[in-house]
């Protein structure tokens, strides 16, 4: 059975990590490659406008799994060669995955997300919370390191400070916390969660497709490209906009007052 549990519904797909006897631990190869293959699928089909990950259970992702460090066994086993490497060809790759989607991916954090879970809702470009949702970086108190892009990933969520706190310390944030640093962009009641999320989902599927990946591609890129280069980058997207169909019916449904129909592909 597939970890990553599918449903799809008018352009937005929902993906829900299904292992609740682990808290949706990420410790497998299979989980490791079900999150590569869903994304190369998911870049792949352009009737997906948007995405919303979610976990099944109590917990949105425990992370890593602690009894399989205590007896180094499965990606922990070895010498620290073999653990490098089972770290870059193993849990390295959902980062990688996630960070090449082409389209927004929104994390619907229903419970704790601890050590790589926190991450991996880091990793998603927006993020909602449920009231019972619990956000921990707490590798460091297991005498670790985030070792997934939680050091890269954590800073351009809450700010330097805030991550180093996160970090520095382990200790838990709460969903009104979480709010307040940024971590988060709205906390609503559990049984709201996934609703509010796809409800997200939704409004954006709504917009031109091609001006939704490409306006990702933007924030994406201002992580690391200079105003320069961003400014360069903004001016032939914009061009390659004005060419597209689907915005001379946005120009047309505005002037209409009514909902675009942009291309079903």
């Amino acid at each position: 059975m597939a970890f990553l549990r599918r449903e799809f519904s008018d352009h937005v797909l929902t993906l829900t990590m299904s292992s609740p006897d682990t808290r949706n631990a990420l410790t497998g190869a299979e989980q490791f490659d079900d999150f590569v293959q869903t994304c190369a699928e998911i870049n792949d089909d352009m009737s997906i406008r948007a995405v919303v990950l979610t976990g099944e259970g109590s917990a949105f992702c425990a992370g890593g799994n602690v009894k399989d460090m205590r007896d180094r066994a499965g990606m922990f086993s070895g010498d620290p060669f073999d653990q490098a490497s089972a770290y870059r060809m193993g849990i390295q790759r959902i980062p990688r995955a996630i960070q090449s989607l082409n389209v927004p991916i929104i994390a619907a954090v229903n419970g704790p997300a601890v050590g790589a879970g926190c991450d991996l809702a880091t990793m998603c470009d927006i993020r909602v919370a449920s009231t019972k949702a619990m956000f921990a970086e707490s590798f460091v108190q297991l005498g670790l390191i985030p070792g997934d892009g939680g050091a890269w990933f954590l800073p351009r969520a809450v700010g330097f400070s805030n991550a180093s706190l996160m970090a520095l310390t382990g200790d838990p944030v709460k969903a009104d916390e979480a709010l307040r640093i940024g971590l988060v962009s709205k906390v609503v009641e559990a049984e709201e969660l996934v609703a509010t999320a796809q409800a997200i989902a939704a409004r954006i599927a709504g917009n031109p497709p091609h001006a939704v990946r490409l306006t990702k591609q933007l924030l994406r890129g201002s992580e690391r490209n200079s105003l320069d280069e961003m400014l360069d980058k903004s001016a032939a997207f914009q061009a390659i906009c004005h060419a597209e169909p689907d915005h001379h019916e946005a120009i047309a449904a505005f002037f209409d007052k009514r909902p675009g129909a942009y291309r079903k592909d």
